[in-house]
């Protein structure tokens, strides 16, 4: 079994050798991924504790974005060069990934690879590690292009949306996601578009290539903008400009929905239950110089003074919509944490419900490609809430290339606006009050 060193007590870098100390924080990510099951973002900063330099810290991310990528196949290949299946959870398998991983895709010389992978192996099975690794680099092992998908994914989505959309999902894994921007103005799309050398695919919205630092453009530190996906845009624009009214925004942070309803006019109240995720929410509201009512309270339990005239509920869920961003969530969500997900956010969406004022509207959103957090949800709530009806977008409601579905309701999925980059998935429905 992996025993790489403590996430909360990694070895210092002064005392591995050159090169090494980025490897083994990849394989604390990793560990605390696929073995612990937690979020890859959630282990960065203890993970790389004790690197100096960023770029050190960038490495070990992409190495471990990299395996996560590309598991499946990694695996197979392991497989394919050893007489007995090493064990999930075998160290030696969990080092071999990262120096596969580094000499395929990553384009690492294979003596530099197998160099800063052996001494993670920690007196382990080093001569077998040795042995596979070189089988495989003196094979001329390569990857399949698009990577599978983890087998019970495959399966999931296959039975959900059909296999068109399984092969757009691996599609997708293979590249890392543009950087989409919700810009303040949406009256200035064009001019920002044109400043920053970027491609608009809705007003307000803007999109750069893979890579680029949003803390490096121009406009940034003015809060003339924010990182938003495509989709995830999409709850807040459904609600349009709020002259005034009241919206409660319920599990809002890192902010960018909150962000788009304050600068459509809306009177906010921001809610998440989470005090760090509340931090970082109002330090984006002071970059942006937005004025909104942020609280600490959980969506299933909190009560605004008085009724609202419209409530967004972007509800905590699964993630696996935005795996072509955190591939991690592709190896750590499992049914039986989806149905928990799920019975948790139908609580939320009859709780939120109970804020409206007559005739409110109430967004509901998930990040999520599983159709038991989004369709399932919302059926069951208008199965039991006879006063809510969906209410569809309408012309110029939605982005170019994304359609509502009979229902009324939007659910962007794989291949989705693939040629100019893709989205992230989402489910988002607009609910009346009559």
């Amino acid at each position: 079994m992996v025993s790489s060193p403590d996430p909360d007590k990694p070895a210092p870098a002064s005392s591995l050798a050159p090169g090494v100390a980025a490897r083994a924080a990849a394989l604390r990510l990793l560990d605390g991924v696929l073995r612990r099951g937690l979020p890859l973002e959630s282990l960065l900063d203890k993970a790389t504790r004790g690197l100096d330099l960023p770029e050190d810290r960038a490495l070990a991310h992409a190495i471990a974005g990299a395996v996560l990528r590309h598991l499946t196949d990694l695996d197979l290949a392991i497989d394919s060069a050893t007489r007995q299946r090493l064990p999930d959870d075998a160290k030696a398998r969990f080092v071999l990934r990262i120096a596969l991983a580094q000499t395929i895709l990553m384009g690492t010389p294979p003596h530099a690879a197998i160099a800063t992978a052996l001494p993670l192996v920690d007196g382990g099975p080093r001569k077998l590690v040795h042995g596979v690794f070189g089988s495989l680099t003196r094979g001329g092992a390569i990857l399949p292009q698009p990577p599978h998908l983890p087998e019970d994914v495959a399966a999931r989505w296959g039975e959900a949306w059909g296999d068109d959309v399984v092969e757009a999902a691996m599609r997708s894994s293979a590249a890392l996601a543009p950087l989409d921007l919700s810009l303040r103005a949406v009256s200035e799309t064009a001019v920002w578009a044109e400043r920053l050398g970027a491609v608009s695919l809705a007003p307000g919205h803007l999109r750069l290539p893979a890579g680029t630092r949003i803390a490096e453009l121009e406009g940034f530190a003015d809060g003339a903008f924010w990182a938003q996906d495509i989709a995830a845009a999409i709850p807040a624009r459904l609600l349009g400009a709020g002259e005034g009214l009241s919206v409660l925004d319920l599990c809002a942070a890192p902010g960018g929905k909150t962000m788009q309803l304050a600068a459509a006019r809306w009177r906010v109240t921001a809610v998440d239950a989470a005090e760090t995720r509340v931090k970082r929410l109002r330090e984006n509201l002071q970059r942006m110089k937005m004025t909104v009512d942020v609280r600490i309270g959980d969506a299933l339990t909190f009560a605004p003074e008085e009724p609202v005239d419209a409530v967004l509920l972007d509800a905590p869920c699964s993630a696996t919509g935005i795996f072509r961003r955190h591939p991690d969530v592709l190896h750590r969500v499992r049914p039986r944490a989806i149905q928990q997900m799920a019975e948790r956010q139908q609580a939320m969406l009859v709780r939120a419900a109970g804020a409206l004022k007559p005739g409110g509207r109430l967004v509901y959103a998930v990040c999520s490609l599983e159709p038991e957090e989004g369709e399932r949800t919302i059926e069951a709530f208008l199965a039991s809430h006879g006063g809510f009806r969906i209410e569809p977008p309408v012309d110029g409601e939605l982005p170019a290339g994304i359609a509502a579905g009979p229902e009324g309701w939007v659910r962007v999925l794989p291949g989705t606006l693939e040629a100019e980059g893709g989205a992230d998935g989402f489910f988002i429905a607009r609910l009346r009050q009559d």
